[in-house]
């Protein structure tokens, strides 16, 4: 974890004086959004590419190899590797590994078993699954599916009829004797 001071600079100090000399919350809310409003504009935009290799990414759902996404948007591997590490902080393969991973969970979440859940979106196996959902939560498959962060909001998480993969039909649980 960073300091707000470590990412913003001097900014952050101005930001903080603003909102502590701030009357109201409604004040507080306006100092934010246009803070925040200022510092998206600074901020560069990806390459194409780069921004063509995420959306394949998320239509895919995170099941595309790197070399096909470079092959895709008319670079070499090591030029995305390289690009895509620097302008969204990580490489390909691992938000490929994030975008299908946070795919599994909200299938965990709508009731899936686990088994089905791993061979809907390409895992060699229950277990494979059970690792990167560990690796990246440090809980298991059925405490992920469990969690409040991932109830669906049709805010947050739009639902799209042009979904390239519909979940498959929730499992019944059955409860253990």
């Amino acid at each position: 974890m960073v300091s707000l001071e470590d990412v913003w600079g001097r900014d952050a100090g101005r930001a903080e004086e603003r909102l502590r000399a701030a009357a109201s919350w409604d004040e507080r809310f306006t100092i934010a959004v246009d803070a925040l409003g200022r510092r998206m504009n600074t901020r560069p935009s990806p390459d194409p590419e780069v921004a063509a290799a995420w959306r394949l990414m998320l239509t895919s759902r995170g099941r595309v190899r790197v070399d096909s996404l470079a092959n895709e948007v008319g670079w070499s591997r090591k030029r995305l590797w390289s690009r895509f590490r620097s302008q969204i902080g990580l490489t390909p393969k691992h938000a490929a590994r994030l975008v299908r991973f946070d795919h599994a969970a909200h299938l965990l979440a709508a009731g899936n078993a686990a088994a089905t859940v791993a061979a809907a979106t390409g895992y060699a196996d229950q277990a494979h699954l059970h690792r990167e959902v560990k690796a990246f939560t440090g809980a298991t498959p059925t405490a992920v599916a469990a969690a409040p962060w991932l109830a669906i909001d049709d805010v947050a998480w739009p639902t799209s009829s042009a979904d390239p993969t519909p979940p498959t039909t929730p499992t019944r649980r059955v409860p253990a004797r």
